[in-house]
C-alpha cells in the first residue's frame, strides 16, 4: 500500500505563491513510493491543475456541499470539484465541524455525494484535549466513524479515507505520538472489522493528521496502522513538505 501525503493549505497561498511554490516543487525529486495530493483554497484548484499537469501530483479540495446544485449561495458542489479535475476531498476536518458547525449528519450526507461523483473522501475524525483528558477518546472517534458512514454501503465504505485528526495537535505544535496514533488507527480498523467486513479492516487506509513536520514524519509513519498524513502548516513552505513527502522509511 503506499503512502498518501495530502498538503492542506487552508486559507492560504495566492496565485504568485502558487507559481513559486509550484516551480520549487517541480524542480525536486520526484517521492517514490507516495501518491502526493495538494488542497489549495477553491480559487487556486483550477491554476494549480494546470500547472501541475503531467507530473504524478494529485489535487484535492478542503471541503464540498452535499448537493449538486441549486440556491445555496456561496457553496462549492460535488460538479463544480470535478470541472477543476480534482482527486480528493477532505470532508469532516476539525475547523469544519468546530467553525462552522458541520455536525456528524452533515458529514455523512457530504461523504456519500463524494462517492456518488466518484471523488476520493477523506474523512476527518478527531477528539478535543478535554475529551481525551477525559478519557473519551474512543468513544468520540467511533461515534464520528459510525455516524459518518451510517449513509453508505459497504462497497462505498472501501472508498473512503480516514485522517485521525486530534484536535489538540492541530496548529498548536503539539502532536500525537506514533503510540498514540497507532492505537487509534487499530481502534478504527478494528471496529470497521466487526461492523463491516475483514478485508475492509485490511485495505482502509488511515492518514495522520495533527503537526506533521519533517522531523517526525519517519516515526510516525513507522507504526503499521498509520498509512499516510495530513500535513497543515508544514506543507505551506515547498521545502518542509519535499522532506515530508520523501520521509525514510523505518519500517
Amino acid at each position: 500500500m503506499k503512502y498518501l501525503i495530502v498538503a492542506n493549505w487552508k486559507m492560504n497561498m495566492t496565485l504568485p505563491e502558487l507559481r513559486n511554490y509550484v516551480a520549487a516543487i517541480k524542480q525536486a525529486e520526484i517521492f517514490k513510493k507516495r501518491v502526493v495530493a495538494i488542497a489549495p483554497p477553491f480559487t487556486l484548484l483550477f491554476p494549480l491543475f494546470h500547472m501541475l499537469e503531467g507530473t504524478d501530483f494529485k489535487i484535492a479540495a478542503q471541503n464540498m456541499f452535499f448537493e449538486e446544485k441549486g440556491a445555496f449561495t456561496g457553496e462549492v458542489s460535488p460538479k463544480h470539484l470535478l470541472d477543476a479535475h480534482v482527486d480528493y476531498v477532505i470532508i469532516g476536518h476539525s475547523e469544519r465541524r468546530k467553525i462552522f458547525s458541520e455536525d456528524d449528519i452533515t458529514i455523512a450526507k457530504k461523504l456519500k455525494a463524494a462517492i456518488k461523483n466518484n471523488l476520493k473522501p477523506i474523512f476527518c475524525v478527531g477528539e478535543t484535549l478535554e475529551e481525551r483528558q477525559s478519557n473519551k477518546t474512543f468513544d468520540v472517534i467511533l461515534s464520528q466513524v459510525d455516524v459518518g458512514l451510517s449513509l453508505l454501503n459497504q462497497n462505498d465504505i472501501e472508498n473512503v479515507i480516514f485522517a485521525y485528526e486530534p484536535v489538540w495537535a492541530i496548529g498548536t505544535g503539539l502532536n500525537a505520538t506514533p503510540e498514540q496514533a497507532e492505537e487509534v488507527h487499530l481502534a478504527i480498523k478494528e471496529f470497521l472489522q466487526k461492523k463491516y467486513f475483514k478485508s475492509l479492516a485490511q485495505s482502509v487506509k488511515i492518514l495522520y493528521g495533527g503537526s506533521v513536520t519533517p522531523d517526525n514524519v519517519s516515526s510516525l509513519m513507522s507504526m503499521p496502522d498509520i498509512n499516510g498524513a495530513l500535513v497543515g502548516g508544514a506543507s505551506l513552505k515547498p521545502e518542509s513538505f519535499l522532506q515530508i513527502i520523501n520521509f525514510k522509511e523505518l519500517k
